[in-house]
């Protein structure tokens, strides 16, 4: 982010309390002639903004960082825990107790709102941007994809850097971010695994075999009165390589039989050992596979697919 200072001619750097540098050290702020404040845009970028009173309204912060006209821009602070809140023109924000010294500003009169790993934002503005969105997230833009959760089954969709999202459309409104990673014979899945599965309410475990590592979806839910069970643990097999390299079958237990033949679902009749247990093997291959995009998540989907297209 890029950081300039707003200058005023006339005044006293050396009487100039740094509300940031208070709160990273524990303190009250210093009773001063001018409070320093920091000042996003809609991109993100960062100005200091010095202000005469420690409880400013947002009207003086949007006069003070040269906002015009003022009736025409909104005003969040950022809180520590990365949530904004609204501030009212004429309402009065305590520097000196909120442990808040950031503030963005918009030229808008609207606020669209979303989540980002489970946390709720608003924007001024229609568009975002995949750098936003991570920069908003706190995560590394280098390290971390974000993605527009799709419910409903759907996939979710990856969003790079320069892409601008509508926010205004229906159904843009949660998103995650996942870090790119690979396992490498780990027993450890990538955090990108484990933060999708965790927020999805996925119960998993991941075990080991000997040199073959795989992820244990436990008494996942089956199609409503299509088997002989009403839920069943799933294992899928990483291989080497994973996330990179795409997951082969998947294996369940206990079996499956289809209730209206009476019989197991077309290739899921043979038996694979792993761990002390015998696996009914779900030969459905895996010929589509995107590097950096495609993880745990899809595979669920791909079983959800198989196992209600089971025949």
């Amino acid at each position: 982010m890029q950081t300039q200072t707003q200058t005023h001619s006339g005044d006293d750097r050396s009487d100039i309390e740094d509300v940031a540098a208070a709160i990273r050290e524990g303190r009250s702020l210093r009773p001063a002639a001018l409070y320093r404040i920091v000042v996003l845009d809609d991109q993100l970028n960062e100005r200091h903004v010095d202000l005469a009173d420690p409880v400013p309204t947002a009207r003086q912060i949007l006069q003070a960082a040269g906002a015009r006209p003022v009736d025409e821009h909104s005003v969040y602070a950022i809180l520590t825990s990365g949530e904004f809140e609204d501030l009212r023109l004429d309402e009065t924000y305590d520097l000196r107790g909120r442990g808040a010294e950031r503030f963005v500003i918009f030229q808008t009169d609207r606020a669209f709102k979303f989540t980002i790993d489970d946390r709720q934002l608003e924007w001024g503005k229609p568009s975002i941007s995949g750098r936003v969105l991570k920069a908003l997230a706190g995560v590394p833009p280098e390290a971390y994809d974000v993605y527009l959760e799709v419910r409903g089954g759907g996939q979710d969709v990856l969003i790079r850097d320069g892409d601008l999202i509508d926010l205004g459309k229906p159904g843009i409104e949660r998103f995650i971010t996942l870090i790119r990673d690979t396992t490498e014979g780990l027993l450890a899945l990538p955090d990108a695994d484990e933060r999708y599965l965790s927020s999805h309410g996925v119960v998993f475990e991941t075990v080991s075999d000997g040199t073959h590592t795989g992820v244990i979806f436990k008494q996942l839910p089956l199609p409503a009165g299509k088997f002989n069970h009403a839920a069943a643990d799933v294992l899928v097999l990483l291989p080497p390589g994973y996330p990179d390299v795409a997951p082969d079958m998947f294996y369940c237990d206990p079996w499956l039989t289809l209730q209206s033949a009476g019989r197991y679902p077309t290739c899921a009749d043979q038996a694979h050992a792993f761990q002390g247990r015998s696996w009914q093997r779900w030969s459905r291959h895996n010929t589509a596979w995107r590097p950096g995009i495609d993880g745990l998540h899809t595979m669920l989907k791909r079983i959800e697919h198989a196992l209600a297209e089971a025949k």
